[in-house]
């Protein structure tokens, strides 16, 4: 599933290719959107804001296009031609003229007046946003120290979309290594000095994940592994996805488990329970 980095770029690429513009045309897919597309056509679009692990694009008539990319969903921008061949389904498609933004697959999509968009179920839960970029380290040590927070296993706190916003299954595990505490651990397990640095690559990892499209591994090892012929899959990540290879941090093998019912990598000696 897409996670906050993967959307907020999304969104990066929908705004510059449509903010600002009219959509010369609104499509939607999904048969109880259609009755939107005369409302939306013609309209300016006046913002393209990600926001969690979902996208608002909102319109001058004061209404707002909400989608979250769900487990296929994906947005993509491409020229005024003919809409690209695909076997995805096309939900939504914003046509500003010289260039369009199609989202396909997703089908969690909303139309709903602007000044009431808070009120979404999904939004109205969220934790703070740490790519809004106002979210500081402080802020996030004070989340892990809540006492609605603070004794829940990490394994399941980071997968709460009301804790913080945008961090799924990847960067749960990659936050947790870097910070070198183990899944099983609660923030009350934690000194004082082990939380300021979990909240401090809580938010490193995330902002590296975002800047780096994805990537989260050591930016110096990533340059490292790359001149060593190593693909994006095999430097992308410290821990994710590789189950019983070397840890680059001391060599042992990582391992895999499944927690709060998803995949759960992490390497038990730099992070011991």
């Amino acid at each position: 599933m897409p996670e906050g980095p993967e959307v907020r770029l999304e969104a990066d690429g929908v705004r510059a290719a449509i903010e600002g513009r009219k959509a010369k045309s609104v499509f939607f897919g999904l048969e109880r959107l259609k009755k939107h597309e005369r409302a939306l056509t013609g309209r300016k679009v006046k913002s393209v804001r990600a926001r969690g692990k979902a996208m608002l694009i909102s319109f001058g008539n004061g209404l707002t296009i909400y989608s979250h990319n769900q487990l296929y969903g994906k947005w993509v921008v491409c020229g005024n031609g003919p809409i690209p061949d695909s076997s995805r389904q096309l939900r939504v498609a914003i046509d500003a003229a010289r260039q369009r933004a199609l989202l396909y697959s997703a089908s969690d999509i909303a139309v709903l007046p602007t000044e009431e968009i808070d009120r979404h179920p999904y939004l109205r839960a969220l934790g703070p946003d740490i790519l809004n970029g106002r979210v500081s380290v402080k802020q996030i040590r004070s989340r892990f120290e809540s006492p609605e927070f603070r004794r829940r296993r990490m394994a399941a706190l980071f997968l709460d979309k009301s804790f913080l916003a945008g961090i799924g299954n990847y960067l749960r595990s990659e936050i947790l290594f870097a910070a070198g505490v183990h899944p099983a651990r609660r923030p009350e397990d934690l000194s004082a000095t082990k939380l300021s640095a979990l909240a401090k690559e809580t938010r490193r990892t995330m902002l590296r994940a975002y800047q780096n499209r994805g990537v989260t591994n050591d930016p110096d090892l990533v340059r490292e592994l790359k001149s060593a012929g190593w693909s994006r899959g095999e430097y992308r990540f410290a821990v994710f996805g590789r189950a019983g290879e070397h840890c680059f941090g001391c060599g042992d093998a990582i391992v895999r488990q499944n927690l709060s019912g998803r995949r759960c990598y992490f390497c038990p000696a730099c992070q011991p329970l």
